[in-house]
C-alpha cells in the first residue's frame, strides 16, 4: 500500500491537470475517441477497398479492430465484421468472392472466411496457436499461414519423494535457449514457427515445413500453385546470426525445400510476378553495420539471373507489389520523414507515385503506412497528416482522393497543434538535420512558451509530418514541441544513418541542441522552461543529454539503455546488439561500451530527471531504469521512477498507458516549471 498510494495520487493530479473548461483542445480522455485505418486490400477493378478499422475500447482498455469496406467512387462505408474483439489480416480470395481474416472473437486467434455475396461467415480453423501471414492458394481452395509449433521438453531434473497430494513449490525452470524471452511475449516456450495449409471450407491444418527453424512472413505462389516461396533462416548458426535469412522454394507435392538465395544477409518478401517468370524480393549484403539500405532484387526464374534494380537508390525499400502486367514493381520507402510510393520498372527509371502515405503509428509521429494496387494501377493507401490519424484514400489517374474521415467526429471541433517543418545545420559539422515544430493552439509568436524536445527511438528510425497523439497532447497543454531526425535516423540515405555506427550517442546530441537553439533564436521560447523527453533510443539520448548539459529544467527518460554492457547481456535480442551495434563483445571492449553509456556521466547530472518504463520490458529491461534511478538518488538529484505494470517496450499498447505516460511526463514538467 505504501508504494501504491503515491502512484495513485500522482496519477490523479496529472489527469486532473488536463481538464479544460472549453474542451476545445485535445484531452487525455480523447485517446479513446480516436480511430485509424490499416491493412488495406483492394479489389482487382479498384472499385472497393477493404481495410481494418481500429478504435480504442474504454471498457476493456484495449484496441479493437473490425473490417470495413469503402467504395472508391461513392465513398460508401460498410462494415464486414463487428464486435468488441480483434478482426485483422483481411485477404481476398483469387476470385474475390470471399474474404479470409483472423479474429479473436471466440477467445483465441482463428481463421474465418466471409462469403461476400451472401454475408455468411464461418470459422474454418480450430488452432492451438495464433496464425499469421494468411494467404490464399491460387486455386482458392486452400489458405496458407504460419503458426508456432511447440517442442516437447523434458526436465533434466525430477525431484524424488513428493507424496501424493503434497503442495510443493512450482518446479524450477530450466533454460538453455539463446532466445529465452521476447519483448511483448514474455518468457518463450520452446518451439518454432512453421507454414501450414487448411481447406478454405474448414478442416484440419496440414504442416508444410519441418526442422528446428522459424518459417514465417509473406508467402508467394508460382502460377501453377504447386510451388511456393518463403523467407527463413535455416542456417545452423541462425540463433547467433539472426538476420541471415534466405528465400526458399517449397514443393507442395513432396514438401521438399530448396534454397533460392545464398549470401550473408537478409532476403525477404518473395513475390512471384503475375506472369510467373520473375521472383522479386528485398535484402542486402550484411556488413555488420548499424544500417544498410534494403534493395529490390529480381530473379529470372528461367535463366536464374538475379540483379538489384535499386542499386543506385539511396533509400531502403519497404513493402513491394508487382504491377499486374509484370513490367515492374510498386514499393514504399521512407524519405525525409515521409512515406513514399514509387513504381520501378524491371529496367528503366523509377517514378514517384505519392509522398502522402500516412503513418499507422498512433502515439508518436513515426513514418510507415500501407498500400495496395489494382490491376489497372489504381492505388489505395493509408492517408494521414499532422492533423488526422490514418484514413483510406485512392489515387486514380494521378489524383489523390480521401475516402474516409474516421476522426472528424472526434477531432473536427478540436483546436490542434499546427506542425511546421524546419531544417538546421548541426553545430558539430554543418550536417543538414530535419525537424518539425508543433505549436500550441492559439499560438502567439509575441509570447513566451515552454519547449519540449521529444526524441525518437530506434535509434535508426524516423519521425515525420504525421499525426501524433502524444505531441498533440503536449501542445494542448501550452508547450511548443520540437521533434527531429538527428544523425543516425533513416530516410536520409545510408551515410546519414551510419554516422552513429559504433558511435552512439555522440554528435546526435549536437544536432538536437542545434534544433533547440534555432527555436530559441525565434524569440518565443522561455529559456527557463526547456524540457526534454524520449523513449527507447530517445531515452538513451535524453539520459545522455542530462549528463552533458544542465540547460533543461527537467527531463523524463523513458524505457532507456543506461549501461550498454548490462543491456547487451540482458536484452531479448542480444546476439544482434552485440554484433551490430558494437565492435565486439563487452568484455573485449569495456572502454568503448562505457564511453557510450549514460551511466558514465551520471556524476554530471543536475537536471531533475524522472524515469518511466514498463515492468515487462525485455527490450530495454527495467533494470536499466533502476540503475539510473539509484545512481541519481546517490548523487542527490531530484528523481522519480514510474513503473508501468505488465507493460512491455511498447508502453502505450493499452490506451490508458498512453494516457498515463503523457500525464506523468506533463506533471513532471509542470512541477519543475515554477
Amino acid at each position: 500500500m505504501k508504494l501504491i498510494a503515491p502512484f495513485a495520487l500522482l496519477t490523479t493530479i496529472s489527469f486532473a491537470s488536463f481538464a479544460s473548461p472549453s474542451q476545445q483542445t485535445l484531452q487525455l480522455e480523447n485517446v479513446f475517441d480516436l480511430e485509424y485505418a490499416n491493412q488495406i486490400e483492394m479489389t482487382n477493378d479498384g472499385k472497393t477497398v477493404y481495410f481494418v478499422r481500429n478504435r480504442m475500447d474504454i471498457k476493456s482498455d484495449r484496441k479493437i479492430s473490425n473490417i470495413w469496406s469503402v467504395d472508391s467512387n461513392s465513398k460508401q462505408l460498410q462494415p464486414l465484421t463487428s464486435g468488441v474483439h480483434m478482426d485483422y489480416s483481411p485477404v481476398l480470395s483469387p476470385d474475390e468472392t470471399r474474404l479470409a481474416f483472423i479474429s479473436t472473437r471466440d477467445g483465441s486467434s482463428q481463421i474465418y472466411v466471409k462469403w461476400l455475396k451472401t454475408g455468411a461467415v464461418a470459422k474454418i480453423s480450430n488452432l492451438t496457436q495464433s496464425p499469421s501471414s494468411l494467404q490464399w492458394a491460387p486455386n482458392g481452395r486452400q489458405l496458407l499461414f504460419s503458426q508456432f509449433v511447440p517442442s516437447k521438453t523434458v526436465s533434466p531434473v525430477n525431484l524424488p519423494g513428493k507424496p501424493d497430494g503434497a503442495n510443493w513449490a512450482e518446479p524450477a525452470k530450466y533454460i538453455d535457449d539463446v532466445y529465452y524471452r521476447a519483448d511483448g511475449g514474455g518468457y518463450t516456450k520452446p518451439g518454432f514457427r512453421h507454414l501450414f495449409s487448411i481447406d478454405a471450407n474448414g478442416g484440419n491444418a496440414r504442416q508444410l515445413t519441418s526442422g528446428d527453424f522459424d518459417h514465417s512472413g509473406p508467402i508467394s505462389f508460382a502460377n501453377e500453385g504447386d510451388t511456393l516461396y518463403f523467407s527463413a533462416n535455416r542456417h545452423a548458426e541462425f540463433r547467433l546470426k539472426p538476420t541471415n535469412s534466405e528465400i526458399y522454394q517449397l514443393s507442395l507435392k513432396d514438401l521438399q525445400i530448396t534454397a533460392i538465395t545464398d549470401r550473408v544477409g537478409p532476403d525477404n518478401q518473395p513475390q512471384v510476378s503475375p506472369n510467373g517468370r520473375y521472383l522479386a524480393y528485398t535484402g542486402y549484403d550484411d556488413k555488420q553495420t548499424n544500417y544498410e539500405n534494403s534493395q529490390l532484387y529480381i530473379r529470372d526464374l528461367e535463366s536464374g539471373e538475379t540483379s538489384s534494380i535499386t542499386h543506385d537508390f539511396d533509400r531502403s525499400v519497404g513493402q513491394i507489389k508487382w504491377a499486374d502486367n509484370s513490367s515492374g514493381i510498386f514499393f514504399s520507402y521512407a524519405s525525409e520523414g515521409k512515406t513514399m510510393l514509387a513504381y520501378q520498372p524491371r529496367s528503366g527509371k523509377r517514378k514517384v507515385i505519392t509522398e502522402q502515405i500516412g503513418s499507422v503509428s498512433f502515439g508518436r509521429p513515426y513514418s510507415g503506412g500501407d498500400f495496395d494496387i489494382s490491376d489497372d494501377g489504381d492505388v489505395a493507401v493509408t492517408l494521414a497528416d499532422t492533423q488526422r490519424p490514418a484514413d483510406v484514400a485512392v489515387i486514380k489517374n494521378g489524383k489523390m482522393q480521401r475516402l474516409t474521415k474516421l476522426n472528424d467526429d472526434a477531432l473536427g471541433n478540436k483546436q490542434l497543434a499546427k506542425v511546421e517543418e524546419i531544417w538546421v545545420k548541426s553545430s558539430h559539422d554543418g550536417l543538414p538535420v530535419q525537424g518539425w515544430v508543433a505549436y500550441p493552439p492559439d499560438f502567439d509568436s509575441s509570447k513566451k512558451y515552454p519547449l519540449i524536445l521529444e526524441i525518437h527511438g530506434g535509434p535508426v528510425a524516423n519521425y515525420g509530418p504525421h499525426f501524433s497523439t502524444e505531441v498533440q497532447l503536449f501542445a494542448a497543454k501550452g508547450s511548443v514541441v520540437l521533434y527531429m531526425n538527428p544523425r543516425g535516423s533513416d530516410s536520409y540515405g545510408k551515410e546519414f544513418a551510419q554516422t552513429i555506427h559504433h558511435n552512439y550517442p555522440s554528435n546526435d546530441f549536437d544536432d538536437l541542441m542545434t534544433g533547440v537553439d534555432a527555436l530559441i533564436a525565434k524569440g518565443f521560447i522561455d529559456e527557463s522552461k526547456l524540457f526534454v523527453t524520449g523513449g527507447s533510443g530517445g531515452g538513451v539520448l535524453t539520459a545522455w543529454i542530462v549528463g552533458h548539459t544542465d540547460r533543461f529544467a527537467a527531463a523524463v527518460v523513458a524505457k532507456p539503455v543506461i549501461n550498454w554492457i548490462s543491456f547487451v547481456l540482458t536484452a531479448d535480442f542480444y546476439p544482434f546488439f552485440a554484433d551490430y551495434w558494437f565492435p565486439g563483445k563487452p568484455w573485449d571492449h569495456i572502454e568503448h561500451y562505457m564511453k557510450r553509456s549514460p551511466i558514465s556521466y551520471v556524476g554530471n547530472v543536475k537536471t531533475p530527471t524522472m524515469l518511466l518504463t514498463g515492468e515487462a520490458d525485455y527490450r530495454t529491461p527495467i533494470s536499466e531504469t533502476e540503475q539510473f534511478y539509484q545512481a541519481l538518488k546517490l548523487q542527490g538529484v531530484d528523481t522519480a521512477m514510474v513503473r508501468i505494470p505488465d507493460a512491455s517496450h511498447g508502453i502505450t499498447q493499452r490506451p490508458s498507458n498512453l494516457m498515463a505516460k503523457v500525464a506523468y511526463i506533463q506533471w513532471w514538467f509542470d512541477k519543475h516549471s515554477q
